[in-house]
């Protein structure tokens, strides 16, 4: 799912057939600048490969079905690992705009959760949570980052409904209740994969920093232009692990 700072890895794909989202019988269209809106076919670190370029947000006014339907068809196609990654907002003061945090466990703060409603038979009524991001690519990409020198934070991500960035005072409260990060995608999509048994990796760029002493400013300008910065070791992490995984 190549979100914010993954799209670079979409140019390395080979022997690619797209399909525009809108060609697609009930996906929805992403609406935000940064996301493309295309369905990649092709061959990664030869691998075979399904790429999202762009994905779905629920303060784009879709529901939680609609964003989520993507990972159905991942399943349907017998997809067996999600890669995903976004663009989130700072919380751990040891963090750095540009940094790169493995989401090792999430907090979900949307208001409607993924599988409310008639479980699909693709998982249990109740599904467990207790490893939504796999360990096992969590230390690859551990043994990635050290062979090729780049440093890999890990943490804790909060999925929020946006589109507003956070209050100082929101910051914090995250940051209290366990937070290391915070963004308005992800959570949504990982419970999904979980439910349909796809192992997930996840990383966050971190864009914006808050919750210190003195507030920050930003904007969606800055915050893409920060992931861009980033792009190229997100990049090299994830193509070395689909080769490899």
């Amino acid at each position: 799912m190549l979100g914010t700072g993954l799209g670079q890895l979409a140019s390395e794909i080979t022997d690619t057939y797209e399909f525009p989202y809108g060609d697609i019988p009930n996906f929805p269209v992403s609406t935000v600048e940064g996301h493309s809106g295309k369905l990649i076919f092709g061959k990664l670190g030869g691998k075979d490969i399904m790429a999202m370029q762009g994905r779905f947000h629920y303060y784009e006014g879709y529901s939680m079905k609609e964003v989520t339907f993507p990972i159905r068809v991942m399943y349907e196609l017998g997809i067996q690992t999600l890669f995903v990654s976004n663009a989130a907002g700072g919380m751990n003061p040891e963090f750095k705009i540009g940094d790169l945090m493995i989401i090792t466990d999430h907090i979900n703060f949307f208001p409607e959760h993924p599988l409310r409603g008639k479980n699909f038979p693709t998982g249990p009524r109740f599904p467990d949570m207790h490893e939504p991001y796999d360990l096992k690519l969590v230390e690859l990409a551990d043994e990635i980052g050290r062979e090729k020198g780049i440093k890999l934070h890990h943490g804790v991500y909060v999925g929020v409904q946006g589109p507003t960035f956070e209050t100082p005072t929101e910051y914090r409260m995250y940051r209290l209740l366990g937070g290391d990060t915070v963004g308005m995608s992800t959570v949504p999509e990982v419970i999904v994969a979980n439910h349909c048994g796809i192992r997930t990796f996840g990383v966050s760029i971190v864009t914006d920093l808050g919750g210190f002493d003195v507030p920050v400013e930003v904007s969606h300008e800055e915050v893409q232009e920060a992931a861009n910065i980033a792009q190229p070791k997100m990049t090299e992490i994830m193509r070395e692990m689909i080769r490899r995984s």
